[in-house]
């Protein structure tokens, strides 16, 4: 009698998910955490949404137009689900979800979920709901404490770099900004939970993080003791990790940035000589009107301060043109403070209202016409200084940690202490090491260097010289 054999059995075809993060670093982190929560579910990521079974839009709304670019995008979706038969489930997430959650829902049947930032950790109790009926399928709540107990430890970073999320919220109302509806209030995740992310993160080859948050130094996570920590010694906790050697944080906000902050910038090497410090604007009488609660001079008085603490620090900024109310006189403030401050990089953009936020309403709404000429002649301001100080790196040695390959035979990418891309021959061998580059010339968006000595590689831990030569 002929035995026969049972055939193997089929393992189930993996999940495909396809996640389109808009924005900011947040939302990168949050992308991340999502593909995080499903992957025990069995979604692997997919570069191309036609394969996806789950695609997810993670929203931003603080640049022009953005609830439009979602709704246009989930048209799209909607033609590539009937042409699948409706074998795709699509969730829209962060803070377009969070402020239109119930209009995205009427206005797109095909969304399946709609999940605001701070419940995504819901995605699979969601997706349960949704696979049995067309019920609840909103998930917004503001419970951010909740979400980080439930995110999984792992997380599924690969490279040498990570964000990571410390701070949630802002309680400072601008009247420009839609963040503190979509967001909530300012919150901070514990210093012992931060740590072990981190801790976790360096266990995967991870060298350097940025720590997120909207209000980054407002940090003030509970500590080993129970009492508020602060953003500088949370980057002292960090910086004993082993193999950790490199610190950036963002985004800052100047009524926030505390004595033991700048003497951080002066004592704790990993620090790197990078500050994000958003002005928005030059005149005291559009600050009044933002609700920034700063003023210009204060502003220089804390740049003076940070630099002569940290002297050879660089400085990126946030700029808005074309406030309500703005007038040639005010956006010259705003010109005079860029020239007298000095930016290695800098964001600009032209104001746009957000519904809901008291901007919107403001009278005297200046014109695209004359927003779109301020804004261009302040880039063209900006972009002269980032090629100054781009140009200005020739000839010094920086310590240079390398990504990623280049395009080009052995060419490997990496990035300076004042986050400079920077590209380097016969290089790709160093990957994941901080080595010492001499910078040959500088381009408007990169350096280009090369290696001082054949394997002269840093051991984790340390690579803490501050950049030599002449700025």
């Amino acid at each position: 009698m002929t035995e026969t054999l049972a055939p193997p059995p089929v393992e189930p075809a993996p999940r495909r998910l396809f996640i389109k993060t808009y924005g900011c670093q947040m939302n990168v982190y949050d992308s991340e955490r999502m593909a995080d929560v499903l992957r025990p579910l069995g979604y692997a990521p997919t570069e191309t949404v036609e394969d996806a079974d789950f695609v997810i839009l993670n929203t931003c709304h603080i640049r022009e137009k953005a609830a439009e670019k979602v709704y246009s995008e989930l048209g799209k979706l909607r033609i590539l689900k009937e042409e699948k038969a409706g074998a795709m489930t699509i969730a829209v997430a962060g803070c377009v979800a969070q402020a239109e959650g119930e209009e995205i829902m009427k206005r797109q049947p095909a969304v399946d979920l709609v999940v605001g930032p701070q419940a995504y950790h819901q995605l699979p109790e969601l997706l349960t709901r949704t696979a049995r009926a067309r019920g609840e399928r909103i998930g917004a709540d503001f419970a951010p404490d909740d979400k980080f107990d439930a995110l999984p430890q792992a997380r599924g970073v690969q490279g040498v770099t990570a964000f990571l999320t410390v701070q949630e919220g802002c309680d400072k109302f601008c009247t420009f900004c839609v963040v503190p509806y979509t967001r909530g209030a300012e919150w901070s995740r514990p210093v012992a939970a931060v740590v072990a992310e981190a801790r976790e993160l360096a266990a995967r080859g991870v060298r350097e993080v940025t720590l997120l948050g909207q209000n980054v130094n407002a940090y003030d996570g509970a500590g080993a003791d129970g009492s508020p920590s602060s953003l500088a010694r949370l980057a002292f906790e960090l910086a004993e990790i082993p193999g950790l050697d490199r610190i950036r944080y963002t985004t800052s906000h100047p009524n926030d940035f505390s004595d033991d902050l700048i003497a951080a910038h002066r004592d704790l090497p990993q620090l790197m000589p990078y500050l994000h410090l958003p002005v928005q604007s030059g005149s005291d009488r559009i600050l009044r009107l933002m609700n920034r609660k700063h003023g210009r001079q204060k502003y220089f008085d804390l740049i003076d301060r940070i630099r002569e603490a940290r002297p050879d620090l660089a400085l990126s900024g946030d700029f808005i043109v074309g406030f309500p109310g703005e007038t040639d006189r005010d956006f010259e403030d705003t010109m005079d403070l860029v020239r007298r401050v000095g930016y290695a990089s800098a964001f600009s953009f032209m104001y746009s209202p957000r519904p809901g936020t008291p901007a919107a309403t403001m009278a005297a709404q200046v014109s695209d016409d004359v927003s779109r000429a301020r804004l261009h002649a302040l880039q063209a301001l900006l972009t002269g200084q980032q090629v100054a100080f781009n140009a200005a790196q020739a000839g010094r040695t920086l310590p240079v940690l390398f990504e990623r390959k280049g395009r080009h035979g052995r060419q490997a990418i990496g990035r300076s202490p004042y986050l400079q891309s920077v590209h380097v021959e016969n290089a790709a061998h160093l990957i994941g090491q901080v080595v010492p580059v001499r910078i040959l010339r500088g381009q408007q968006n990169s350096l280009t260097g090369e290696l001082i000595a054949e394997g002269h590689v840093s051991s984790p831990g340390a690579a803490r010289a501050r950049p030599t030569g002449d700025a």
